[in-house]
């Protein structure tokens, strides 16, 4: 099974992680792309401040490395609150956010990563918190049970997850600002790019350099940081720290990453359809065992992408290569299909 790729937009470790707070925004001034979400950001803090309370509850749901976490402390800093961070998945019963609502000082934000994994008695447990600012502890006398309440103060909850549709519907409906983030233009990229090569102490990257590791960053912040510092790397160590085209193409061909922002397995994805299945339609677990990846791995880590730029279609009767996929790798262009669930445009050959 694949492990760390350089192109995946999860974190790989939390050394990663930590290199990354160095380079994330602190302020909505500094927050690059999401302009949308960012101007309703900016409408609700402006609002509470006036009223003096907290912002209304967020939910921010997308893909992973695209700035959630990054945006949970740059709301907190804006209302000039601290961030707490808990992950869904660590959080196993309702006694394990009982020290943290306690001690939440006034307009606190509570950032809740990968929220969807909450057990549902851990779920019913904040209901309360987040509409009342209180917390029920149950307490058992003999064959009663009652509750009693405690009151916390006003807080405002930042849940972040990838997998929205997972998310209860009772949950959902108590935040009071839910968005979407969407993947970023290689222009945003750029902008980021330049930030961050700045503070790492690449002053004088040209645009035009930073513009190839922007096309290749498949629209992910976070991707895009790790490729330009792999590529700090290679600089300094065989082209004398002078950046260029070259070096950059040098550099990442040697991390396995194409034109596209491929790796070797998604390459190697799009070649087992062209080659071994004839460009498809072909079910994913067969996919899979001719790879010998796990079907999950493929599922959510190598199609997303693929589907997104059009290298791949996903039929009723199962996978197929498209006829940008097939010239990706050098394959025949794939057979116009029959399947009326796939879109002809895709397979046809260019006149």
């Amino acid at each position: 099974m694949a492990t760390e790729r350089i192109i995946s937009a999860a974190a790989q470790s939390p050394e990663e992680e930590q290199q990354n707070w160095s380079l994330r925004p602190t302020r909505l001034e500094e927050y690059v792309g999401q302009q949308d979400l960012v101007e309703r950001i900016r409408i609700a803090v402006a609002a509470a401040r006036l009223r003096g309370e907290p912002v209304e509850h967020v939910l921010l749901h997308g893909p992973p490395g695209l700035g959630k976490t990054t945006l949970a402390h740059v709301i907190a800093a804006e209302m000039g609150a601290v961030a707490h961070v808990a992950s869904g998945a660590a959080v196993t019963k309702a006694s394990d956010l009982v020290g943290t609502l306690t001690r939440l000082n006034h307009g606190d934000v509570l950032f809740i990563d990968e929220i969807h994994r909450l057990p549902p008695a851990v779920e019913e447990f904040i209901y309360p918190a987040m509409e009342d600012f209180r917390v029920d502890f149950p307490q058992e006398r003999g064959n009663f049970s009652e509750a009693w309440s405690v009151s916390i103060k006003p807080f405002t909850l930042i849940g972040a997850t990838t997998r929205a549709g997972l998310l209860s519907s009772p949950m959902r409906s108590r935040f009071g600002i839910a968005h979407h983030l969407k993947h970023y233009s290689v222009e945003e990229l750029l902008t980021i790019l330049g930030r961050s090569a700045r503070l790492l102490g690449m002053p004088g990257a040209p645009p035009a350099s930073l513009g190839v590791i922007a096309e290749r960053s498949r629209g992910t912040p976070r991707v895009a940081n790790r490729l330009l510092r792999r590529v700090r790397d290679y600089a300094q160590v065989r082209a004398g720290g002078a950046l260029s085209s070259t070096v950059i193409d040098e550099a990442l061909a040697l991390e396995g990453v194409d034109g596209q922002g491929l790796d070797e397995l998604d390459r190697s994805y799009l070649r087992v359809i062209a080659r071994t299945y004839q460009g498809g339609p072909v079910g994913l677990e067969a996919v899979a065992a001719t790879l010998n990846e796990d079907v999950g791995t493929l599922e959510d880590v190598v199609e997303p992408f693929l589907l997104q730029i059009g290298f791949v279609a996903r039929t009723r009767r199962g996978r197929m290569l498209t006829r940008a996929g097939a010239a990706h790798i050098g394959a025949p262009p794939p057979v116009i299909t029959r399947d009326p669930s796939a879109d002809p445009a895709l397979f046809a050959s260019e006149e």
